[in-house]
């Protein structure tokens, strides 16, 4: 799938910033793709940069109108079908990670067909999938867990590819989900993978490599949200990992979506032991990850203290901080990489 770049980031109107994360993360990690936003009113997110019309994005260069946006189902709302079909009849592609298919929607398979334009759902593939063997395979997997979802696993794992990378580790991130196949180039959005593949497809995102290649790959959900473990679990055991990231949103009480109680960082690490050494019984935590940019500097250098004692691990904020401890980790739990 090769998405026509720069793009126009779509935010439509949601409600808030988590609502339009697959807009931050490739603005975040992909800038220089991003020549403008396009948002309706009542909109909630801003990925600060130029807001423009589609003329305005047509003389800046822009080729694709990317909508940016997560929600409960995947579905594209009905009002803002009329702005992509607009879109298309300015003459700009349109990519989306959202499950509905463009091309399921009239109007647009339309526009699209009258105007020559490519229509990118990356949340969708065309590749066939075997299901999970679980057989050992060489080369090293990290996978990054979470305490819920929308907690940072992308931006960890894109971080530490960077971080391992500039300390000379042959590394690479392996995407899982819309955004992060945005950003890469390669991968597949794994909730959107039959049941029963999961595991297969995680195994085709992340094959036998070289003895001293990592894997860095893009954890989902978590294996105690009750909408999400399903895809968590099967993530776990196609990734055979070797090592993982508990990644954590420090303010929350509850996962998002639902009434349960968020679980504590020691409940995600023991539960992800115990599950993963189904097919990799040397499983083992290396560091925590917690976005804490709703926390004050001071603050949230003591919480990352205090995590990393108490769990004997190092904690940081891959953004806010970088990943240096962890990468230490990393090469005194694996010294042959």
């Amino acid at each position: 799938m090769q998405i026509a770049t720069p793009y126009l980031m779509f935010l439509g109107d949601v409600p808030d910033k988590l609502a339009a994360k697959t807009a931050y993360g490739i603005a975040d990690w992909r800038p220089e793709w991003c020549v403008g936003q396009m948002r309706l009113p009542g909109c909630a997110a801003d990925l600060g940069i130029p807001d423009l019309t589609l003329d305005e994005a047509l003389a800046k260069g822009c080729r694709t109108l990317v909508i940016g946006v997560v929600n409960a189902g995947g579905v594209l709302p009905e009002h803002w079908v009329a702005e992509i079909v607009a879109a298309l009849d300015a003459g700009l592609d349109v990519a989306s990670g959202l499950h509905v298919r463009l091309g399921a929607v009239p109007a647009i398979a339309e526009a699209a067909e009258r105007n020559g334009r490519q229509l990118h759902d990356v949340r969708h593939t065309s590749e066939t999938f075997a299901t999970g063997k679980g057989t050992r395979r060489p080369g090293l997997r990290l996978l990054t867990v979470g305490t819920d979802c929308s907690v940072g696993k992308k931006y960890t794992a894109l971080a530490l590819e960077k971080g391992m990378r500039a300390r000379g580790l042959d590394a690479d991130f392996r995407a899982t989900g819309q955004t992060g196949v945005f950003i890469s180039g390669r991968g597949v959005a794994i909730d959107a993978v039959v049941a029963d593949f999961i595991s297969g497809a995680v195994e085709w995102i992340a094959p036998a490599a070289a003895p001293g290649h990592w894997d860095l790959i893009e954890g989902q959900g978590s294996l105690y949200h009750p909408s999400f473990a399903g895809v968590s679990l099967g993530l776990l055991h196609g990734a055979q990992a070797d090592a993982f990231v508990v990644c954590h949103e420090p303010t929350r009480t509850t996962m998002r979506g639902v009434e349960h109680p968020l679980p504590t960082i020691r409940q995600v690490i023991d539960l992800t032991v115990q599950l993963g050494r189904l097919t990799n019984p040397e499983i083992r935590p290396v560091g925590i990850a917690v976005n804490t940019q709703a926390l004050e500097e001071a603050e949230a250098r003591a919480l990352l203290d205090q995590l990393a004692v108490s769990h004997g691990l190092p904690a940081t904020d891959p953004v806010r901080f970088g990943v240096e401890g962890l990468v230490d980790r990393i090469v005194a739990e694996f010294p042959g990489a």
